[in-house]
């Protein structure tokens, strides 16, 4: 090759990767100002200074009392390489039935919809709950990109009842969404999040007066019901820099005649025993259930110890959440609810396991329906999944 062949090559190459490098820029640059708003906003001034009294912030940002272990590399590949049944095969779909039910109160005085992952209604002497309320397609700040749902709401937003309480568990996408929260933000309800979510919430358009911001084992009102903010051991982050700068948590529900626990997202730690003790018993625990790996134990909770958890915390009946909607591990979609069953049945514990959009009351619960389809899933011998630092 000539030297006049070397110039030219030379000035290809770089005119290649100068057009790569403005692809990638102009490709950025979509993507951002696509996801700025959905992001979120950090705290700042008196909301930051609360934060950073908190007995859980730890610097610069919270800690849980056990921290998290995680095996980086062992997570990313079991994650890459995932399983043939992490989604359903076929399309699902739910029909809710009449929602004239709504129209009156549920008989027993407790009544919860579940409609997937961790959003649901509870209705619990007189007042209305939605916990962690997804309605958008994708867990991802742009609209294109990420897990998307196995199954439409099976309640149109729009179609819900009045809701007198809005609680949010921690910022993550599956729990935090940002389209909801926009449909939503004008609705006369009080919104209750852990520490620093209140300033996304504030920063896409709900009224201040009505984000109601709580560290762990604070308590709040909404007319009779008290719902207090537990510990949970998990974190937070809605992009690169802002991981652990916002608090995570679950929520008792204290009723007049009924107490509900909803663990948002959580491994297993002691401080639940400490939770059942003071807030116990509860008429229903709804604990998360997927979404495992064990190079991240910690994380999340798995089946076989959300049903120690239950017990923990002196639950009656047990509701399996944050399983079937999305693709958000290496296990397949419907090990959650079978390895469950199978624990919950073991330690003598009552499950209930409804289709999504479906209502039940815990005081009166029929026979399981197993809507979901038979699939090969791992057993728990086979692939134990058990948090660190829990005797």
């Amino acid at each position: 090759m000539n030297e006049s062949s070397k110039v030219r090559r030379r000035r290809r190459i770089k005119q290649i990767a100068l057009g790569l490098s403005v692809v990638t820029l102009g490709v950025g640059a979509v993507v951002l100002s696509q996801a700025w708003v959905p992001i979120g906003h950090g705290a700042s001034g008196p909301r930051l200074e609360r934060m950073q009294a908190s007995l859980q912030w730890d610097g610069g940002g919270f800690e849980n009392p056990q921290p998290l272990w995680n095996d980086m590399w062992g997570g990313a590949w079991e994650f890459l390489l995932g399983s043939d049944q992490s989604s359903p095969e076929q399309p699902l779909t739910f029909d809710a039935g009449d929602l004239a039910r709504f129209d009156k109160p549920p008989a027993t005085g407790l009544r919860v919809t579940w409609l997937g992952h961790s959003t649901s209604l509870i209705e619990i002497d007189g007042y209305r709950v939605l916990t962690d309320p997804v309605w958008g397609e994708r867990t991802s700040p742009v609209s294109w990109l990420g897990p998307s749902r196995f199954f439409p709401p099976p309640i149109p937003l729009q179609d819900l009842p009045p809701i007198d309480a809005v609680v949010i568990s921690h910022d993550h996408y599956d729990h935090l969404d940002y389209p909801t929260i926009d449909a939503i933000k004008d609705w006369d309800v009080t919104f209750v999040v852990p520490l620093g979510v209140g300033a996304h919430l504030e920063y896409w358009g709900v009224p201040i007066e009505n984000i109601k911001e709580l560290d762990w084992w604070d308590r709040t009102r909404v007319g009779t019901l008290e719902i207090v903010c537990a510990p949970a051991r998990h974190a937070s982050g809605r992009q690169l820099f802002d991981q652990n700068a916002t608090l995570w948590a679950g929520y008792a529900l204290l009723g007049r005649d009924h107490q509900v626990f909803f663990s948002g997202d959580t491994g297993l730690f002691p401080g639940m025993t400490e939770i059942g003790e003071k807030l116990g018993p509860f008429d229903l625990t709804m604990i998360e259930t997927g979404a495992y790996g064990q190079g991240w134990p910690d994380w999340h909770i798995g089946p076989e110890q959300a049903v120690r958890a239950h017990q923990m915390l002196r639950g009656d009946v047990m509701l399996p959440i944050h399983w079937g909607l999305f693709d958000l591990a290496s296990h397949a979609w419907t090990e959650p609810i079978e390895r469950t069953l199978v624990a919950a049945a073991e330690a003598g514990v009552i499950v209930a396991a409804p289709r999504p959009g479906e209502s039940f009351e815990p005081e009166a619960l029929g026979p399981i329906e197993r809507w979901w389809p038979a699939v090969l899933w791992r057993t728990a011998k086979e692939y134990p999944i058990v948090s660190t630092k829990v005797d």
